[in-house]
């Protein structure tokens, strides 16, 4: 890597294309150690995090450990942090956590784990946390940390205000990082309002720091943290003042360091049509100028005169971005018969064609691409979804109770077994009444749940006009643990995409590309029908088959990396808001809505709204709203 284009990082960076490869990394590195130490007869002192993040680094050191004889009787562990009050044995407990993800899996001496402990009296916490302090020093020190980063720069839980002589304490948790739990904890009520965590200044002792991120949604705060300022208000800035300390991120995570997205403002760089696209509109964007009016003068003052050079005059290349971006227009989602393709999205023939549309959740369809959905039914296409997951966790209690409630008066209304009907409402209440918060639901409630949201999507489908035999409810296994906490991807899951897709032999894909979703569903949902497509790619009808990527509830595509993007009119801008209002459960107030107060459905408009607004301000037609997608190439 040039140096000139990391000249805005103040904290070495390493990026890897995905998270495996990154995780890969980090678990080889203190694998290394491990090893080392062991062979010169020493410990290792390990200062571990919790959170999705670092999960895939501790399912490479328990590989490592079946698989390579990788022992931890030299290994010495101190965690983080943990929730204030927080029972061991809680499914939200960090002890828990750890448990599940390493410590079960290996040989470290019980003795040798320490995690802050959330059950002590409130008035020995102090005492507590400077015996932590000590056991660590008395070892020596932590030779690695790792980390995580949350939304508002924290690492540990030290929220905004953390100074960088702060140490093992009992702390208050920060509005941004209760709302970002509160997936976990089956609602923001549940939460703790209070941890023990590790102080920054522990973090800056240990000999050497790894923070990672992966995913979009960490993008924004990882660039305060390596390129902005040292703030109290970032305490992850505070890293840029340890000398032996490494950021791991992929792809997505980088994506709003300079190097990446802007790199010809550092350096020379060696241009192609993408990054050309990139930056005219990144150019457009700044000086609030449409792509055919840039003049050399733009391109010469913002670091992009070389592409003046190649190409001759701005004329030449405003013109090559502009034909680009107004081929990605298309009111033909599924093509157009009878019209030449050559410059359009997709193609012409086969038409009509088959559709599956891939939805991790049951309303993910309507939300995200409701407006394209819509268009690909009235234009005649045999459209058919896919709902991955049940999405029975995402369901409020109440809701429950309202369902059985139902269930016993309709019993009693029409002469059915009115017995059965009141004990199986009393069943649910006093499931529902014994659970404690955060715990899971019993498998009735379970049901119930599932049940709802198979009945809303259902609604959903009808509204757009789809038959009942072509709505796939997946129920993926991975999903249905009852909890927020979710199992790995695995084989069951990826079989019963192929099944699908071999049954169907569509010749469009359309598959959730947001990666935001709090609790990682829509990443797993993906990775699913990624690994199906790969395996199926040499079946004769894949041959024909397109995969397209949406967005839409958390984020959306980058307008220089759209290559469809479909316009709504007002009139389909609310067929599909009718279509997002049949999921009432998840109306007015959902269970998971992230730190976003909107309802999904205002989410999904404002986006589209915006994404129009942008072709717009870019110089193109003026359209209502648009949706927009990216094509997957297996």
């Amino acid at each position: 890597m040039n140096n000139d284009l990391t000249a805005f990082e103040k904290i070495p960076v390493k990026i890897f294309k995905g998270s495996e490869d990154a995780s890969a990394f980090v678990a080889k590195e203190i694998a290394d150690l491990i090893k080392k130490r062991a062979s010169d007869g020493k410990h290792v002192v390990l200062g571990l995090a919790t959170g999705s993040t670092p999960t895939r680094v501790y399912a490479e050191l328990v590989r490592m450990h079946k698989k390579e004889g990788l022992s931890f009787k030299n290994v010495f562990t101190f965690n983080l942090d943990e929730y204030f009050p927080m029972p061991p044995d809680s499914l939200q407990s960090y002890v828990r956590f750890m448990n599940e993800h390493l410590f079960n899996h290996i040989d470290i001496p019980k003795q040798n784990v320490h995690i802050p402990d959330g059950t002590l009296p409130k008035e020995q916490v102090a005492e507590y946390c400077r015996n932590y302090e000590k056991k660590i020093d008395d070892l020596g020190g932590i030779d690695i940390q790792v980390l995580g980063i949350g939304r508002t720069g924290h690492i540990g839980f030290n929220e905004p205000g953390s100074t960088e002589k702060s140490f093992t304490r009992l702390v208050t948790l920060d509005q941004v990082t209760r709302i970002d739990a509160a997936s976990d904890f089956f609602g923001e009520e549940n939460v703790p309002r209070k941890a023990i965590t590790m102080g920054v200044g522990t973090i800056l002792k240990a000999k050497r720091t790894i923070m990672m991120a992966w995913g979009e949604g960490k993008a924004r705060v990882i660039k305060k943290a390596v390129e902005g300022p040292i703030t109290d208000q970032i305490p992850s800035s505070f890293l840029q003042k340890h000398d032996n300390c490494l950021v791991v991120l992929d792809e997505a995570a980088s994506s709003e360091l300079v190097r990446i997205k802007t790199p010809w403002v550092l350096d020379s760089i060696d241009w192609n049509e993408t990054l050309i696209r990139k930056a005219v509109v990144w150019l457009c964007q700044t000086i609030q100028k449409p792509v055919l009016k840039l003049t050399n003068h733009d391109y010469m003052e913002h670091g992009m005169g070389d592409i003046i050079t190649e190409y001759g005059s701005a004329y030449q290349v405003n013109i090559k971005v502009f034909n680009f971006l107004q081929h990605t227009i298309t009111g033909w989602p599924g093509g157009k018969p009878n019209a030449d393709d050559t410059h359009r999205p997709e193609r012409a023939t086969p038409f009509p064609k088959k559709v599956i549309i891939f939805s991790p959740h049951p309303d993910d369809d309507v939300i995200s691409m409701g407006g394209t959905f819509i268009r690909l039914v009235d234009q005649g296409h045999e459209v058919h979804v896919a709902y991955q997951t049940s999405g029975n966790i995402a369901v409020f209690d109440d809701d429950a109770v309202r369902f059985a409630d139902f269930v016993r008066d309709f019993n009693s209304q029409f002469g059915l077994s009115k017995d059965d009907g009141e004990k199986f409402y009393k069943q649910v209440v006093d499931s529902i009444k014994k659970k404690g918060p955060g715990q899971n639901d019993s498998p009735e409630v379970m049901a119930i749940k599932g049940l709802i949201r198979r009945g809303e999507a259902k609604a959903g489908g009808r509204y757009v006009g789809i038959p009942d035999e072509q709505m796939h409810f997946m129920n993926m296994p991975f999903y249905e643990t009852g909890a927020v906490k979710k199992k790995p991807l695995g084989e069951d899951d990826i079989q019963i995409t192929m099944d699908l897709i071999k049954k169907i032999q569509p010749h469009q894909i359309y598959a959730a590309g947001d990666l935001s979703d709090p609790h990682g569903t829509h990443r797993v949902c993906l990775a699913a029908v990624m690994e199906a497509c790969r395996r199926l790619k040499n079946e004769p009808f894949m041959k024909d088959c397109w995969v397209w990527l949406y967005r839409g509830a958390w984020q959306e595509w980058d307008i220089d990396q759209i290559e469809m993007a479909v316009p709504l009119s007002p009139e389909e801008l609310m067929r599909k808001r009718r279509a997002v209002f049949k999921h009432q459960s998840q109306k007015d107030s959902a269970m998971f809505p992230g730190s976003d107060k909107r309802e999904f459905w205002m989410r999904a408009e404002d986006r589209n709204h915006a994404t129009a607004e942008a072709y717009n301000m870019l110089g193109l037609a003026e359209y209502e709203a648009m949706e927009a997608f990216v094509r997957w190439h297996y």
